[in-house]
């Protein structure tokens, strides 16, 4: 959680949901985003878009309770009257709240439904206009604004999906005024409905008045739950888009569902479930079972299940999160090792540490590996096809690469930097995965549904990456040394830095090449053309043309040890342009990332620029001492 951070709310009534119901609810199917997942998939990015995390803290009735993505939907969807106190929604800049006339927190804080609700006619008022202006125009407040309008609506349509459980229907008509009925009664008696609607259209008379405020009582109602939660499968088997609750009742009311008493059924029985809730969940978890067995059998039926107890399973291990740790520990005794080997001697300690960074990065490394099959059993497909699974493969990649360094070279450099990098991709992953709050299992677009090409094309080019990145990891780390006179004036430890540059250089440029050629084949394969000087293609075109210079010139002679760590430093800047820059360009065909967050881009860009200009300073002060010595 990259987000800021309030005291626990207190929420009165709040009663925490059991293990037993989370793990029932888990494992519901859904349907979203072009795919059956687990309601926990849904729950979590559902989460991460409205609260910035997925976990919050409240104050309830029996002390602090933390809340995940599956308890906060529950309760949005059967607890709406608790949901709305939660501190659900993140606002980063209180300005926007000063927009619409609100009280404001801190300039980063989290707000309930309550908080927001007497300025929501104001924040959507703003929306509708700044939505107006063209996006790049648009000032941070304004796009901050905007996200926020998004989510309160996001949040309305879920506390609400069930209204139609909770809101009776009024009766109008001369005969019954002022009796309410359920949503299901108006279901059943639908033929006689559109019976009169039939008569009045034929009679060319207006429709009944009752009959008019029938039909748009019951159109409120259905289409607060046609979007949300779509779970249930259709009884077609061709028929590959599931149902909301709101599609199947205004099918049966309007006469085209093809079974309309198993809809009635269908809707009944959430009618029930919903209702059971103040009960208790003594009396709720058993109808929902109940519920969730059915729709279970439907979507196993339906060959869609397959994957959604895999997935729900992948969601709770989290093991990226486990690898993390394990990196972090694994940074730290490697920090413990050079602390006790340098400073003190201590060649035992030493030892010992450097086992545990042996364990702990292999553990880290593991897990990662667990985790990118089970996504791609998941998924059926290779494991990178978007950004988000470029970062999480480049990270394994790169802990292999030093690891097989290692294993080759025996100096501990290599083992010392694996944690390192291991940690700073995954964080870079977990910030993209919070920034972004969608969905990166989702089927791709159409262009990438190619499981061969995506296997050997994607897959080299990322590669290429991840090599392209060691490389100037390695000359980062030679620049630092040489630069501050941390390598005590070593010329092996020089050489040993200056090979591995070398040979990443060399493998860089291999996969690059390589990659860049399978890709045009695949575009002409696609498109046409094998080369369309589309941004994606150019950067790795780059990539290539920069290594063989490099190559040549440290071949001829034009660059020794202090220019080839400077020119690997330099080639990240490409390697970031190709990887994740041109997704920013919303310009060609590959333009398959995200649109936000460009700031980070030019940090990076600044680091590198301050590395160089370190490197050249320090190159030339050495320069000037050997002359004066």
């Amino acid at each position: 959680d990259f987000s800021p951070r309030g005291g626990d709310r207190k929420v009165e009534g709040y009663q925490a949901w059991s293990k037993e119901m989370i793990d029932l609810a888990d494992t519901l199917p859904v349907q979203e985003g072009g795919r059956v997942k687990p309601f926990s998939t849904y729950a979590g990015f559902t989460m991460l878009r409205l609260h910035g995390a997925r976990s919050m803290k409240v104050e309830g009735d029996s002390g602090p309770v933390k809340i995940g993505p599956t308890a906060l939907l529950l309760d949005c969807f059967f607890r709406p009257e608790l949901a709305v106190k939660l501190p659900t929604f993140r606002v980063d800049n209180s300005a926007v709240l000063e927009a619409v006339g609100l009280k404001t927190g801190a300039k980063r804080d989290r707000y309930s439904y309550e908080d927001l609700e007497s300025g929501v006619d104001r924040l959507n008022e703003l929306a509708r206009s700044f939505a107006e202006i063209d996006q790049k125009d648009r000032d941070p407040m304004q796009n901050e604004l905007l996200d926020l309008a998004d989510n309160v609506r996001l949040f309305v349509s879920l506390v609400n999906h069930f209204a139609f459980a909770r809101s009776p229907i009024e009766m109008k008509d001369g005969a019954n005024p002022g009796q309410a009925t359920d949503i299901t009664a108006v279901m059943s008696v639908s033929p006689v409905i559109r019976e009169e609607r039939d008569k009045a259209l034929a009679a060319k008379k207006p429709m009944p008045q009752h009959i008019t405020d029938l039909m748009r009582q019951v159109a409120s109602l259905a289409e607060y739950a046609d979007t949300g939660l779509i779970v249930l499968p259709p009884g077609d088997a061709k028929e590959t888009s599931w149902h909301s609750a709101g599609r199947e009742i205004m099918d049966v009311v309007e006469g085209g569902a093809p079974d309309p008493q198993a809809s009635i059924t269908e809707i009944q029985q959430m009618e029930n479930l919903v209702r059971a809730e103040p009960g208790g969940e003594s009396s709720f978890r058993p109808l929902f079972a109940a519920w969730r067995d059915g729709i279970v059998k439907r979507a196993e039926a339906r060959g869609e299940y397959r994957a959604v107890p895999m997935e729900a399973r992948y969601n709770r291990m989290d093991w990226f999160l486990k690898a993390l740790v394990c990196y972090i520990l694994g940074t730290l005794a490697m920090a413990v090792m050079y602390f006790a080997e340098l400073g003190f001697g201590a060649r035992r300690v030493a030892r010992l540490c450097r086992f545990g960074v042996w364990g702990f990065v292999v553990a880290g490394l593991v897990m990662s590996v667990v985790a990118i099959a089970t996504r791609c059993m998941i998924m059926q497909r290779p494991p990178v096809g978007n950004l988000y699974d470029t970062i999480i493969f480049i990270a394994t990649a790169s802990v292999v690469f030093l690891l097989v360094f290692e294993w080759f070279t025996r100096r501990g450099f290599a083992l010392a930097l694996a944690p390192v990098a291991g940690m700073a991709m995954i964080l870079l992953s977990r910030m993209f995965e919070v920034g972004d709050a969608k969905d990166h299992m989702d089927p791709l677009v159409a262009v990438l549904a190619s499981n061969f090409w995506l296997t050997i094309h994607v897959i080299t080019i990322t590669l290429g990456y991840a090599g392209g990145l060691l490389t100037a990891l390695f000359g980062a780390i030679y620049i630092l040394l040489r630069g501050l006179g941390l390598d005590a004036g070593s010329a092996d430890l020089r050489r040993m830095l200056t090979r591995a540059t070398y040979g990443c250089v060399c493998l860089t440029l291999f996969l690059s090449l390589t990659g860049t050629v399978l890709g045009g084949i695949w575009a002409n394969y696609s498109w046409g053309r094998f080369w369309g000087w589309d941004p994606k293609e150019n950067g790795a075109l780059l990539i290539v043309l920069w290594n063989l210079a490099v190559l040549h010139a440290r071949m001829g002679g034009i660059i020794r040890e202090w220019g080839l760590h400077l020119a690997a430093v330099f080639g990240s800047t490409i390697v970031v342009f190709s990887w994740w820059h041109v997704n920013f360009l919303n310009v060609g065909l590959h333009t398959y990332g995200f649109t936000s967050g460009k700031g980070v881009i030019w940090m990076i860009y600044l680091v590198v620029a301050l590395f160089l200009a370190f490197g050249f300073v320090a190159r030339e002060l050495e320069r000037r001492r050997a002359r004066a010595s």
